[in-house]
């Protein structure tokens, strides 16, 4: 600690030497020498009065009266004046003590908001952070912005050194008298008392706020300390920060950032707005604040006293003629959180999660200042929640009670973009199209059993085994065990029962060959497949409540599973089937759903967003194109036969699922499920019931709208998809592409457990004698027969061929025209 020095102090005949404080270590003080400081006893020095000689005759007894009372007087100013050279020193110590005391840290950053925008980079659909803040480069803000902040609030900041003595002192007083304890402060003690968080209104905060000022104006130049209150102040409105504010009073379309002289530049009388309602943003019981739209009589003074001060510093050379016309201020509009509690605000958790996976942590989320573009088409997004929404007119919904529940997600098979999400109709409640955590991230549950929509995974695993549709299969066979497969309580098939082909119990949604399918493959390699498509989480089929990675579990970790994973009992997402139906649309190449597209951060200098992270696609081939082929080939037939068609002859492939409800009564399903695709648009949607009895959930049965007829995965749940598609393709004026031309694969070794296929049945194909003679060609059809072969004749002639008849019934002449 420095020397500090208090001067030589004379009164009356009494000399005070001079007293130097803090020269020293711990001690006693003297006045007249040097001071060591840390101590409150001090001693004084010898304070010399020199009396008069004596002369004459001895002094009467009143003059001895007079004299005593002198000197007593005397002495009394000079113990009066050392006490005060004491206190002095005192104070000086204690001051200098309380300054060094009184640490200076650099400020933490102020918390801004991260915006995520929809895949056009204008509509908001969600946000992180809960302060409305974008912070700015000081060195950028519009001059005259900063002119009247100071005009307003501390129009010599310029000229002191951060401490206000008077507002201290007045603040001392008040604090002793119990009067008003607010006094004025400079915007550098306004800003250190923000920064030290000195929220205290008293004589010591004052002093604290006094002494951080201080040392600020000695770490930082006054632009950086200006430009740092201007970006943590409150303006009222919900807006902190100055570019928070700019846009609150006069629309978001302005910037603080912009200079002077271009277009949309902040006047000095929209500048004198601002920095008006500083003093007392929004109304309280005893004034109605400075927001023109709140107190017009006393925004317009406010202003008026600010442009006056502008124009005493020479800031502005005249004032402006009239007041600004300011944005009227809506209370329920959205300034933080915006979008997060409509049904995009689900896709917030996600956004988070995939940042984390790029890098940025969670403190430097909690930072903000981040603007995130994600993936989602605000036209397919309204096209989802147009289907799914049961408030929605054109919902397949809207004649059920709210006790139902829907989700839809739609991916767009090409890029792995998530272009629509709807877990819910809000961004807080359960999530139904995917997982649920709790405060701390721990997963509380999510995802239903797809049922008959999960046998594309299946199919998957068994034809890139070897398994073909023309495949057989035993109805009657039984479980591993002795029991009966459920086969949604049908008896009847449209196949023969012991000898079913696999393509017709897929388009028929039969469940025995899948059952037997994955025994005959085991269900490690159905969940491998459906992890290759896209499924990133199954429910444990042993722990309520839990689910598996199949990110990390592998081989024989996943034989926990029963073959009823082959038609779908064990929960997932709709998001991951969704995943995993694009593979499928996508010719087998996988890309991986993903809701970030990009992720810009404020350059410090500039203030404006540059890059920092741009999604990379590349697209994993995961199974053979053929057998892709030969599957979408089948799922083709299953939107047609359910009333389920696209308009205007777009292609696609579907499935539906039902599982049923738990409590096992016959006919009544408690999840329905239909997944489809075309070429450009993957989507899921799942129905299902519940509602909270005796502060539980609690599952319900599903039925079709305005019945009491169990609700399948064809039903409610294909019109919402086939409403959603419709939509969507409408929206983004997709392509007409078509899917591969079917692709015969399959092992003749692979067998199913059915009996072989009966041989065609006989046709009357015109041959004669058991086909011992055969015309060469019909009437009108070209014959393509070689000589010495049936069917020589010349294209278009009709004529017979003259070679010799064939023995073998096989040849038969008879050939497609050309």
């Amino acid at each position: 600690m420095g020397s500090a020095r208090v001067g030589t102090a004379k009164v009356g005949t009494a000399s005070v030497g001079s007293a130097s404080v803090g020269s020293a270590g711990a001690g006693t003080a003297n006045v007249g020498g040097r001071a060591p400081a840390g101590t409150a006893s001090a001693a004084v020095a010898r304070a010399a009065v020199r009396p008069k000689p004596v002369t004459g005759e001895p002094p009467s007894p009143q003059r001895k009266d007079k004299s005593a009372k002198k000197r007593r007087r005397t002495n009394l100013l000079t113990i009066a004046a050392a006490l005060l050279v004491i206190v002095l020193g005192a104070g000086v110590v204690g001051a200098a003590w309380f300054f060094d005391d009184v640490q200076f840290t650099e400020p933490k950053a102020e918390d801004q908001v991260s915006q995520i925008y929809a895949a056009d980079n204008t509509t908001q659909i969600g946000s992180i952070g809960t302060s409305n803040r974008s912070l700015v480069p000081y060195q950028s803000i519009n001059p005259v912005i900063g002119q009247a902040v100071m005009a307003a609030e501390d129009k010599n900041f310029l000229d002191h050194h951060g401490i206000d003595m008077k507002g201290i002192a007045r603040a001392a007083w008040n604090n002793f008298t119990g009067g008003d304890k607010q006094g004025a402060s400079t915007i550098t003690q306004q800003y250190a008392r923000h920064a030290a968080e000195l929220k205290e209104i008293s004589y010591n905060r004052k002093l604290r706020e006094a002494v951080i000022a201080r040392k600020m104006e000695d770490h930082y130049s006054k632009g950086e300390i200006l430009g740092r209150y201007l970006n943590s102040v409150y303006f009222g409105r919900g807006a902190y920060g100055i570019e928070a504010a700019v846009k609150a009073y006069f629309g978001n379309s302005r910037s603080s950032l912009t200079p002077p002289g271009q277009k949309g530049a902040i006047t000095a009388a929209e500048a004198a707005v601002i920095a008006s309602v500083i003093k007392q943003p929004e109304p309280s019981t005893t004034h109605r604040g400075y927001d023109p739209q709140n107190n017009i009589k006393d925004a317009k003074i406010r202003w008026q006293y600010t442009l006056n001060n502008m124009l005493e510093k020479g800031w502005i050379k005249q004032l402006p003629a009239a007041y600004p016309k300011v944005q009227k201020f809506d209370a329920d509009a959205c300034r933080t959180s915006c979008g997060n509690d409509k049904a995009t605000g689900k896709i917030v958790k996600y956004v988070k999660q995939e940042l984390r996976a790029i890098g940025i942590s969670d403190a430097q989320l909690q930072k903000g200042g981040l603007r995130i573009t994600t993936t989602i088409n605000p036209a397919v997004q309204k096209a989802a929640e147009t289907a799914a929404n049961r408030t929605s007119s054109k919902s397949p919904l809207r004649k059920l009670d709210a006790t139902y529940k829907t989700a839809l997600v739609a991916v767009d098979p090409a890029t792995g973009h998530v272009l629509a999400y709807y877990g819910g109709n809000d961004g807080v409640g359960w999530d139904y199209a995917g997982p649920n955590y709790n405060s701390d991230g721990e997963f509380i549950g999510g995802g239903r059993p797809p049922g008959s929509t999960f046998k594309i995974y299946t199919l998957l695993a068994a034809l890139s085994d070897g398994y073909g549709f023309d495949t057989t299969w035993d109805a009657d066979a039984k479980k591993v065990g002795g029991d009966a497969i459920n086969n949604s309580s049908r008896t009847n098939f449209t196949c023969d029962r012991r000898r079913c082909p696999l393509d017709e119990a897929t388009i028929q949604s039969y469940n025995f060959p899948f059952y037997h399918l994955a025994a005959k493959l085991g269900p490690d390699k159905i969940a491998e497949a459906a992890h290759k498509a896209g499924i990133q989480y199954i429910a444990s089929p042993t722990k309520i409540g839990v689910r598996v990675d199949l990110n990390k579990t592998k081989g024989d970790a996943l034989k926990q599973f029963g073959n009823e994973i082959g038609y779908g009992q064990y929960a997932i997402t709709a998001l991951d089937h969704a995943n995993g139906v694009a593979t499928l649309a996508n010719d087998g190449l996988y890309n991986k759903a993903h809701f970030v597209k990009s992720v810009q951060k404020r350059d410090e200098k500039t203030g404006k967003f540059k890059p920092f992270h741009t999604e990379r696609i590349k697209a994993t081939p995961v199974f053979d194109p053929n057998v892709v082929a030969a599957i979408d080939h089948v799922l083709q037939k299953i939107p047609g036969k359910n009333d389920r068609a696209l308009r205007n002859g777009y292609d696609a492939i579907g499935k539906s699922g039902t599982w049923e409800y738990q409590d096992g009564k016959s006919g009544e399903n408690g999840d329905a499920w239909w997944v489809g695709a075309t070429k450009h648009i993957a989507a899921s949607v799942w129905i299902g019931r519940e509602k909270v009895e005796k502060d539980k959930m609690k599952l319900l049965p599903i039925y079709k709208p305005g019945t009491r007829k169990g609700m399948t995965g064809g039903s409610t749940p294909g019109e919402t998809w086939k409403v959603f598609m419709d939509l969507a393709n409408k929206a983004i004026d997709a392509e007409k592409d078509k899917f591969p031309d079917n692709v015969q694969v399959g092992d003749p070794n692979k067998k199913g457990n059915g009996l072989d296929p009966l041989p065609p049945p006989p046709q009357n194909d015109g041959c004669l004698f058991g086909g011992a003679v055969c015309p060469g060609g019909q009437p009108g059809q070209p014959g393509t027969g070689q000589p010495g072969q049936p069917g020589t004749g010349q294209p278009g002639t009709g004529q017979p061929g003259t070679g010799t008849p064939p023995i073998n019934n096989a040849n038969r002449g008879i050939v497609p025209a050309q």
